[in-house]
């Protein structure tokens, strides 16, 4: 039975705002994990340590030189026979976003002049206070922007984990074209939820860099 495309909102509401929250949920993680992993990697890329550094920047040309969709299947193989399919796959989407979010940090970090870093050293402040009350505060107004963004792609890559089946819009998406056999309106519905999540997230991103602008 061909469904409209108003017709597979209406019907299958429910079970497309459980796909929805799983994604944002799933997304929301991901960034959460990957921002505490990218940090602490791009603490490791700009070590005076070399063995540290190493380990950063393999980390990170590793990562972002295998497709992630390769990656969820090694996660899930790994990991889903002593946990949940969901949670195997968000390990390696933080894992993977780590790699993405340690440049990003190292980026805003390393666009503050580096006067600033030197003129607090020279009045006597550690290197660990300067990067925390110097440093930090300022490379913040280009970092959190690009992590917005980050949390966009992420929105979009959560997709990939359809192919687990762990209940996201994708996977909805699978259901509802088995059940109406309107896979084609199947898809321009989860489209548009895809869409209208994105769009939205971005024009919140914009205000908050428009925010920081007023700042400056």
């Amino acid at each position: 039975m061909y469904l409209s495309i108003i017709d597979i909102i209406v019907n299958y509401f429910p079970l497309l705002i459980k796909g929805l929250g799983v994604t944002l949920a799933l997304s929301a993680i991901t960034v959460v994990g990957g921002a505490i992993i990218g940090f602490l990697v791009c603490l490791f890329t700009m070590s005076n340590s070399k063995i540290l550094k190493f380990l950063g920047k393999a980390y990170i040309e590793v990562i972002r030189g295998i497709p992630l969709f390769l990656q969820l299947y090694i996660f899930y193989i790994l990991l889903s026979n002593e946990i949940s399919s969901f949670v195997a796959i968000a390990i390696a989407l933080i894992v993977n976003s780590g790699a993405y979010v340690a440049e990003i940090i190292r980026a805003g970090i390393q666009s503050i002049d580096k006067g600033q870093y030197e003129a607090s050293r020279s009045l006597g402040m550690s290197k660990r206070k300067t990067m925390i009350k110097v440093i930090l505060p300022q490379s913040i107004k280009n970092i959190i922007p690009a992590i917005g963004n980050e949390y966009v792609t992420i929105i979009k890559e959560t997709s990939l984990g359809s192919a687990f089946f762990i209940g996201d819009l994708m996977t909805v998406q699978k259901q509802i074209g088995n059940d109406s056999y309107d896979f084609l309106g199947a898809y321009i519905v989860v489209a548009i939820f895809y869409f209208i999540s994105t769009f939205s997230l971005s024009k919140i991103i914009s205000r908050i860099e428009r925010a920081y602008k007023k700042n400056d």
